[in-house]
């Protein structure tokens, strides 16, 4: 019987997850996070970075083997049916390494996954968390952090899952169309349901 209890934390790009996972982490709860899970299985010529390769081509790959993240982007995120390739290739890596750091876990474990419900992984979570907010609100936030266009920031956005269905699939939905302040608080209270379930 494992000892630890799981919880999926998502949500669209821009609606806050970040600051909500650092809340969790506050708290003692372990976080795994699929974006830190990727990065990793993205370097060295590894054998998902080759699999991604021969979808999308081999120039996404420098001389070095390194990744030209900017060229994978501009074409997995051209439609939501790249995006979802994308997903496809890459979501039997990640969560094959998600169990492998689960193994041996103890206590509250978060999983912070932007495509946790594409990728099914869900299904093994015990509560789900989804953070959400304003399309226009995530737009100025990913153009500011990721330095996008505006046009950039909208094919990533049209990518991805809507909102409803965020809010239908998430046991708990924490609103991020304020300020911080109130974002904090929303996620203490959150964290707090979450953790005891």
């Amino acid at each position: 019987m494992r000892q630890y209890r799981l919880i999926g934390l998502t949500g669209q790009s821009g609606a806050g997850k970040s600051t909500v996972s650092a809340v969790f982490a506050s708290h003692g709860a372990t976080v795994i996070d699929a974006d830190a899970i990727v990065a990793q299985l993205y370097r060295d010529r590894s054998p998902c970075l080759k699999t991604v390769a021969a979808s999308f081509g081999a120039d996404i790959l420098s001389a070095d083997g390194t990744l030209d993240r900017r060229l994978l982007a501009s074409r997995a995120f051209a439609s939501a049916e790249k995006t979802a390739l994308l997903g496809r290739l890459v979501h039997p890596f990640v969560t094959a390494r998600l169990l492998e750091l689960l193994r041996g876990a103890k206590g509250v474990v978060v999983y912070d996954a932007p495509q946790l419900l594409e990728s099914g992984a869900d299904a093994i979570c015990d509560c789900v968390v989804a953070v959400v907010a304003d399309r226009a609100l995530r737009r100025q936030r990913v153009m500011t952090r990721d330095g996008l266009s505006e046009q950039e920031a909208d094919s990533r956005l049209n990518a991805q899952l809507g909102e409803e269905i965020f809010r239908r699939c998430a046991d708990i939905i924490i609103e991020n169309n304020t300020d911080r302040e109130t974002l904090l608080k929303n996620a203490e209270r959150a964290c707090l349901c979450a953790v005891k379930g």
